[in-house]
């Protein structure tokens, strides 16, 4: 006699077949001759309808939407959730995209009631409604975002962190929405504040959502998944910290085609995963190199060659063997300066180490761009990761130099660079963790004066902070000044054809003179 029992395991089904002759008592229950899994019964996660997937969100879900900038972003269930009847949505993402592609059409519907990102960056719709006090607009350093993420998929209800440290993010008041007057109507809440090991530190809570919606190279019947390049940014943090993760992809393949020391994300994150149709993959910055024997000289006007001395000296503070992370526009132009035998790795904070140049036309790939939304290329020897990886690598203090733009800096080297109320709103991104990350040397790029002739090194910086007392070094076109946080300015380096007199006339803050004054030297 042979009695069979099946007993069902885990919540996502799977079931063990279990032989025993005899009959079923307690006893001999006990014993089992053999034993194996049986995966018939696996629900398929795979759809067929995009809208399928979307259809049980409901107003007012809150949706973790991977990518950055328009890389790596779900297009697919972007354009179904446009036609879909849901509103009043709050979307975690690094950024929307921009004005007609990505989130950014979603804002056009008046679908988002509250973002919470990073980065406004370029999108004048997403600009225009935050400060027309249309949109909810919760502003968060990058790396805090990625770790919120992370920490929400991993059970972690809060963490300590030294990013934004006496700024408004830590002291509270920043307007996370704005009244039809222009008031702020709803003030970001402070955080709470506690030493460690003689450090500061503020608290932030995790991040979880009703559905995230991320994207994906590949993807095998049980969910697991590959991302390609940089395209893997915030996604799967995204995917962990939801409770209904839905992944298109472009390629569906069998179960045992990835294998297993290939996989990113573990399927047991996804829950539903659909092929997208199409894609666009729109490329934000196209930037390309020139093909060899394809270069003419490029007549440059006097703003670009102020900006080129001021970069110029600034590769001059390049090591080698260096890890390093370079902001957008002025201070990323120093790596063309890089001496040919001199290996420095540059980081990037979507998720790249190892950043080379812009490629060719014929080279370009929009799954790899760098924090700027540019194209790039890699060298030998670099590496992929996700943004929660890529600022452990900022916040652990693994970047020995990091070199940004400055609206304001202060004689004790506070940073001001990422808002005016109520006029312009581009975001922190990184720069709240880069500034504040443990033994990274801060450069500060910047041309001395404002456009309208102001001076931007002052006693105390007029704009929200970035950091405090968080610069070592400003560079710009009439000279170089090392900070000490407690000594403040010191004029160390002064370019050729300016004075220190002329220095101070277009610096509000007093600053001390070397006596061993050099000459600015450029690379």
């Amino acid at each position: 006699m042979l009695n069979v029992v099946y007993f069902t395991l885990g919540r996502r089904g799977g079931s063990v077949l279990c032989k025993e002759t005899g009959d079923l008592s307690p006893k001999k229950l006990c014993k089992v001759i053999t034993c194996q899994f049986s995966t018939k019964s696996r629900r398929s996660k795979i759809y067929q309808d995009v809208n399928e997937t979307i259809k049980d969100i409901q107003d007012g879900s809150k949706l973790l939407v991977g990518g950055f900038g328009l890389c790596g972003i779900p297009e697919n269930l972007i354009t179904a959730l446009i036609q879909h009847p849901a509103k009043n949505l709050t979307v975690v993402s690094n950024n929307a995209g921009v004005d007609d592609f990505g989130l950014g059409l979603l804002l056009q519907k008046r679908k988002i009631k509250r973002m919470i990102s990073s980065y406004v960056g370029e999108n004048a719709e997403f600009e225009r409604q935050y400060l027309s006090g249309e949109l909810e607009l919760e502003l968060t350093p990058q790396g805090t975002l990625a770790e919120r993420i992370r920490a929400g998929g991993a059970g972690v209800p809060a963490f300590f962190t030294p990013t934004a440290f006496g700024t408004l993010v830590h002291e509270g008041g920043a307007p996370i929405a704005y009244g039809g007057d222009g008031k702020v109507k709803i003030p970001s809440p402070a955080r709470e504040a506690r030493k460690f090991n003689g450090i500061d530190y503020i608290m932030e809570e995790a991040i979880t959502g009703d559905f995230a919606l991320v994207k994906a190279w590949k993807a095998d019947p049980y969910g697991n998944l590959i991302f390609n390049k940089s395209a893997r940014n915030f996604n799967p943090a995204m995917a962990k910290a939801a409770k209904i993760t839905i992944a298109e992809v472009e390629e569906i393949v069998e179960v045992g085609d990835i294998k297993p020391d290939e996989v990113h994300l573990p399927g047991i994150f996804v829950d539903r995963i659909v092929k997208g149709e199409k894609y666009l993959k729109r490329i934000e910055r196209l930037c390309v190199s020139k093909e060899e024997g394809d270069k003419e000289p490029v007549k440059k006007s006097a703003a670009a060659l102020v900006r080129e001395k001021i970069i110029r000296r600034a590769a001059l503070e390049f090591k080698d063997g260096m890890y390093a992370n370079l902001g957008i526009g002025m201070p990323m132009l120093a790596s063309n300066y890089i001496p040919n035998d001199m290996e420095v790795l540059l980081q990037s904070e979507n998720g790249i180490l190892g950043l080379g140049p812009f490629p060719t036309p014929k080279n370009v790939d929009p799954d790899l761009i760098n924090a700027g939304k540019e194209t790039v290329t890699v060298v030998p020897g670099a590496s992929y990761f996700g943004s929660d990886d890529s600022f452990a690598m900022i916040r652990g203090g693994h970047i020995d130099l990091t070199m940004l733009g400055a609206m304001e800096v202060s004689q004790f080297g506070d940073l001001a660079n990422w808002m005016i109320p109520k006029k312009l709103v581009k975001g922190m991104g990184g720069a709240m963790d880069l500034v504040a990350a443990p033994g990274t040397k801060v450069v500060v790029c910047m041309e001395h004066t404002a456009k309208n002739g102001s001076p931007k090194i002052l006693e105390k910086c007029n704009l929200p902070l970035t950091g405090k007392q968080c610069v070592d070094m400003i560079i710009t076109e009439k000279g170089v000044f090392n900070i000490d946080r407690s000594q403040g300015l010191t004029l160390v380096e002064i370019a050729e054809g300016q004075t220190v007199e002329d220095v101070q006339k277009s610096t509000a803050a007093k600053f001390q003179v070397c006596p061993n004054l050099k000459t600015m030297p450029q690379i």
